[in-house]
Formats: structure tokens, sequence, C-alpha cells
């Protein structure tokens, strides 16, 4: 029994795999003040309606990338699960090469879905992830990170948009019916899902004239399927990619231990 922690900026997933398969997910708010104890009361909760306890597991591993919060996910794992986790960034084999001039500065969640694409598809590829940045991120076809694009999340995009213009609202993100907006809320939709819409076509087009070789695109993260069947430059929508890669990460560095 493993237990998967993938901590972005705004979420916090906690995936359980017995083995076999995926059992269960949960998120959480992302809060790098929440203690150990406190995370370990909401995860018992949540394990005892799966039918499953704190003490069922056989590791953990963590992806964070909020430093100040590995700390007590550490101690969760440590004094709960009773186990020592596997964190990413701290001494953790990936089995993939990071070809970029600071391999140091790489997020473990970039490093973990170039691990969970490379497992699945083959050949070369542009891992999209759709969460509080949008990144783009090159994985070449021998699983190597070869670098990428860090933007705005759409979210952050639509906040930034609602806080700096005093008369326009905070609106919920959709597919609008028309591109046109006939009022306040249809344009800025519009102009938030379109212009990101824009923003993938764009740098997808300029990425694969750069690279000039054949690029398989997966997206993945909260918010990408929102964007599934409104573009065509997107394979593959694949939302468990990080934690597939983590579950590969773990087997391999369990096999060396």
């Amino acid at each position: 029994m493993l237990l998967a922690i993938e901590q972005g900026n705004t979420n916090t997933l906690f995936a359980v795999h017995d083995g076999e398969r995926w059992m269960a997910q949960w998120r959480a708010g992302t809060d790098s003040t929440r203690t150990a104890d406190e995370y370990a009361v909401w995860l018992s909760q949540l394990l005892g309606m799966a039918g499953l306890a704190l003490g069922a597991f056989d590791g953990c591993i963590i992806s964070s990338v909020v430093p100040q919060s590995i700390f007590n996910l550490r101690n969760l794992a440590r004094r709960y699960l009773h186990v020592e986790p596997l964190v990413i960034g701290e001494n953790v084999d990936l089995g993939i090469a990071v070809r970029i001039d600071k391999p140091s500065e790489a997020g473990a969640d970039r490093l973990v879905n170039a691990v969970g694409a490379h497992a699945i598809y083959p050949g070369d590829l542009i891992v999209i992830d759709s969460g509080t940045a949008t990144t783009f991120d090159i994985i070449s076809a021998d699983g190597g990170f070869e670098g990428g694009v860090i933007a705005p999340g759409i979210n952050l995009s639509m906040e930034a948009l609602h806080s700096a213009a005093a008369k326009l609202p905070r609106v919920a993100i959709q597919k609008p019916q028309r591109v046109v907006g006939t009022d306040t809320v249809g344009a800025m939709q519009s102009g938030v899902f379109w212009g990101y819409i824009g923003l993938i076509e764009g740098l997808i087009s300029r990425i694969k004239a750069e690279r000039s070789e054949k690029l398989t695109v997966v997206a993945t993260g909260g918010v990408a399927s929102l964007f599934h069947g409104a573009t065509l430059s997107i394979d593959h929508f694949d939302p468990d990619l990080t934690i597939r890669g983590m579950l590969e990460i773990w087997r391999r560095n369990a096999k060396k231990a």
C-alpha cells in the first residue's frame, strides 16, 4: 500500500495505490502552516470512509513545490504512517536525465510529470500541466527532461483581472457559447478561455517549429479538462499523469532498497 502526496501551490492530492490500482484520491487546499497532526485527523477520516487506516501503508512518496510544507508532510509519514517517505528532490533516483542549465531549479512536479509521461507515451513529448502555473515541458524519447515554458495559470489570470479592474467581477471559468461576449461576464470568460487556447496552440506551434521533430502533446492538471475538445493541438488528456510518475519513481527506488 502506497500513499502518494502531490502538493501544488493551490491544492494537495493524497492518492492511495494498493499495488495494482489507484483505490482512492482526495484533495485539500494547500496550506503551508498545516501540521502533521492536522493532516492526520483529516486523512484518517477519509481513509476510514474507504475502509482503510493510517497504519495500512507500506510506503509514502511526496512531491511538493512548497518547501515549507515538506517538514510537516514528512512528519505525517513518520509519526502516523510509520514509514520513512521518499521526497522528490532529496536523494531520490528519478531514472531520467535532467538536461537544463541548473537541474536543481526544475520543479518536483515537472520532473514527476516527465517520468509519468515517458512511462506511457513513446517518442518525444510536450507535457502541459495546467495548475497555478501552466507549464510546457519537453521530454525526449529517452525520457530526459529538456526544459520548457512557464506561463501564468488560467485561474491566476482570471483572479488578476478581477483584482486589478474595479468594475470586473469574479467569474467562473468555462467555455463560452460564443467568442464575442454580449455582456461583461461573457466577454471575460471568452477572453480567458479562448485566450488560453490561443496560448496553448501558439506555444505548441512555436516549440514544434523550434525543435523540428515530431512531438506528441499530453495535457494534465486540474484545469486541463476544460480544454478537452476545444483544440486539436493536444493529443492526449491524462489526469493521472503526475501520480503515475510518482508510482514509477517509488517502484524504481523500492527495487534499489
